[in-house]
Parts: C-alpha cells; structure tokens; sequence
C-alpha cells in the first residue's frame, strides 16, 4: 500500500499537477465559466440570432445552430428548435441603432474573454484603444460558428470530423495570439489550443448523453424556463473548456514543453 502512494505522489509531483489545481483557484476558472456564460446568453446569442435569421442559405436558424453545437438529435434537437426559434421578421425589425447596440454587446463578450486569456498568461489589460481586436474577434468567432452549421450536411463522417476538429484548433489557436495582441508566442499557444478542442469534444460527448434527455424531462417539467437552464449549464461547459483549455496549455508549457522564461 505505501509503495503504490508514494508512486501516486511521485506520479503527482511529476505532472504538477498541484501547480494546475491551484491556478485554477487563483483564475476563480468556475467562476468565469458562469460569467461566459451569462455574457454569451444575453450578448453573444442575440448577435447569433440575426446573422442566423439572415443566413441567404437558411439553413434552420439560431435554434439548429444551437442543437448543432450541443450534439442534439432527433426529439431534443426539435424540442429545443421549437422552443427557442425567434420570429422570421427578425432581421427587418433589426434598427440601426440595435445593429449597433449587437455590435457593443459582442465587444463586451469578447473582451470578457480577452480578460480572460490575459489573466491566465499574466499579462496586464490591453488598452481600450485595441476593441477593434475585440470586433475582429467576434466576427472571426461567428464565420466560425457559421461553417460548423454549413458543413453539419455538406460533408459527413471522418470529413467532417477532421474539418471540424482542425478548424476549431485553428480559431482558438489564432484567436488567443490575436485577443493577447501577439505578447504570447504562437509555439506556447499552440497546446492551449489543441487542449480546448480535446475538452469541446468531450463537452460534446457529455452533451449528447446528458443533454439529450435532460432537454425532454426539463421541457416536460418546466417548459421553456427548463429548456433554457439546459442551455445555460452547457454554455458554462464551453466557457470551463475555452478557459481551462488555456490554461491547461500555460501550465504544460511551463512544466512540461520548455522553461518558464522562454514563453514569450
């Protein structure tokens, strides 16, 4: 028995692993996940929801780009649709004035995550005078989002998979260096990145065998309030993963990859 714990604390100390944990404290990394949350319900997703409303291929909306991206199908991918599809006219009765107030809350979200990245790498805040980093960011994000739910029937299988896989590694990948204002070299970023689409993949696993049927029980139990906490619980998965998945990359680079003071 002692010679299996002290292999499990040489195993332990050999990942630094306690180096992992408590920087996750010091990130308040569950904390953020909720704040990702909550800023991409009420700022990001009505963004989303014009440009999908406004899609020329139409492709099924918001509400399938959601279902897309949590891994639904079948009866949970239409109750979902049914429940949280916005009127067709949503894009005539967008004014100037909401396009612009759109815009101003995909900054805020995006500068929400920015914070984010820079705390994670101990960098100090980028200067205000840098949104429109933010703005490229979010448009980048939402082609993104868009080609994921082009290709959902374009391509299929193995395509798809790999199309997704190397595509998400890429956003994140680019996204990190671009929101950081290239303080960071692109060879630390690279585990970070590779990390979020290992945790995005398991999120979507989860998602497909947790969600799926927790969307039916919350929908007959509590209906559209129901359906939206689902949503909720999953967006605070993302934000976890796109944290933690950042964060996992410093701490692999410092501890496993090469020296601490050849990060940048």
């Amino acid at each position: 028995m002692n010679r299996y714990r002290s292999l499990l604390h040489h195993a332990w100390e050999w990942l630094a692993a306690s180096a992992l944990v408590r920087r996750g404290r010091e990130l308040e990394l569950m904390h953020r996940a909720m704040g990702f949350a909550t800023l991409a319900l009420v700022t990001l997703a009505p963004l989303l929801i014009v440009v999908a409303a406004a899609d020329p291929l139409g492709r099924g909306g918001f509400a399938s780009w959601l279902a897309d991206g949590m891994g639904l199908s079948g009866r949970s991918a239409r109750v979902l649709t049914d429940i949280i599809t916005p009127p067709t006219e949503v894009v005539g009765t967008t004014s100037v004035w909401g396009g612009i107030a759109l815009a101003v809350f995909g900054v805020s979200f995006a500068g929400s995550v920015q914070n984010g990245y820079e705390r994670i790498w101990g960098l100090p805040s980028g200067p205000w005078h840098r949104v429109w980093r933010q703005l490229t960011w979010v448009a980048a994000l939402t082609a993104y989002l868009y080609q994921e739910v082009q290709t959902r029937t374009a391509v299929h299988g193995s395509v798809r998979i790999a199309l997704s896989v190397s595509s998400g590694m890429l956003f994140f990948w680019w996204g990190q260096h671009f929101l950081l204002g290239s303080q960071i070299r692109w060879r630390a970023l690279l585990p970070g990145a590779i990390a979020t689409m290992v945790g995005l993949i398991g999120l979507r696993g989860f998602s497909y065998l947790v969600f799926t049927p927790l969307i039916l029980d919350n929908a007959i139990s509590y209906g559209t309030v129901g359906i939206v906490l689902v949503v909720e619980s999953w967006l605070i998965g993302v934000g976890f993963v796109v944290y933690g998945g950042a964060m996992v990359g410093r701490w692999f680079c410092e501890h496993h990859w090469w020296p601490r003071r050849d990060r940048r």
